[in-house]
């Protein structure tokens, strides 16, 4: 239950020191600070954006950017993960090629992106979805490396087909890792999404967040910066819980 009484279960107290530091900046700010105005100006600033109908859909194609990259990682790393960590020939013979995409900056991805796709949502989806997908894939290949041989016999032993080894032997044994990759990937996925909007400007919050940048609207800008934060603590809620809950049902525990 460690678990719940960190991220899950009093998520709330770990708060208190940011909302104390906010009380603070309000107190003390200067509302004509070009640098630094205090948080009574961030959300006059950001109260435009809402009522001209830009920061939900803004939010929303950012969201939806994330839900569909972080979906389409996690179906590729666990298939992939699985399928080389179940050979070892493969895995010797993909491990260099896996390490030197791995390494490859988000960042660095987006002009050959761009270049290919143009300043497109699909071009944000293949940003995010290559570097999120490494760290569920490393994952899987780990834990299938790891089953014991004994596991792996069993439904031969039982003359299972291949379907209920994949759903009754593989899939059981490999969703934790599956959900720890998922729990590292989640919020990168959510970075390289805001990133690549900021850079190119596609439609999404970081392409609102950048163009307060570049007009220097500070207050506006940390009002945006606020809202993203909120939005990846709930990424970060959302997964906590998803992973609790199946570890829960996986152990049996109501």
């Amino acid at each position: 239950m460690a678990g719940e009484n960190g991220t899950g279960g009093t998520p709330l107290r770990g708060l208190l020191p940011l909302a104390a530091l906010l009380v603070l900046w309000q107190l003390t700010g200067d509302p004509d600070s070009p640098y630094f105005p205090p948080p009574s100006e961030w959300f006059a600033a950001v109260r435009p954006l809402v009522e001209g109908n830009e920061l939900l859909p803004a939010v929303a194609a950012t969201s939806l950017t994330f839900l569909i990259g972080l979906g389409v990682a996690t179906l590729i790393g666990a298939i992939v993960g699985t399928l080389v960590g179940s050979s070892r020939p493969a895995d010797r013979a993909l491990s260099p090629s896996l390490e030197f995409l791995r390494a490859l900056p988000a960042a660095s991805l987006v002009p050959v992106a761009t270049l290919i796709l143009g300043y497109t949502t699909q071009m944000k989806l293949v940003v995010v979805v290559l570097p999120a997908t490494w760290p569920i894939l490393l994952a899987c290949r780990s834990a299938r490396r790891s089953l014991s041989p004994v596991l792996l016999d069993v439904p031969r032993t039982l003359g299972l087909s291949r379907r209920h080894r994949a759903t009754k032997i593989l899939t059981p044994a490999l969703l934790p890792a599956v959900l720890l990759g998922v729990r590292v990937a989640a919020p990168l996925a959510l970075i390289i999404t805001l990133l690549v909007e900021i850079v190119t400007r596609v439609d999404g919050l970081g392409s609102v967040l950048g163009a307060a940048q570049a007009n220097f609207l500070s207050a506006q800008v940390y009002g945006l910066l606020t809202i993203t934060g909120l939005l990846g603590y709930l990424v970060n809620w959302v997964v906590t819980r998803a992973d609790n809950a199946v570890s829960r049902r996986m152990r049996g525990e109501p």
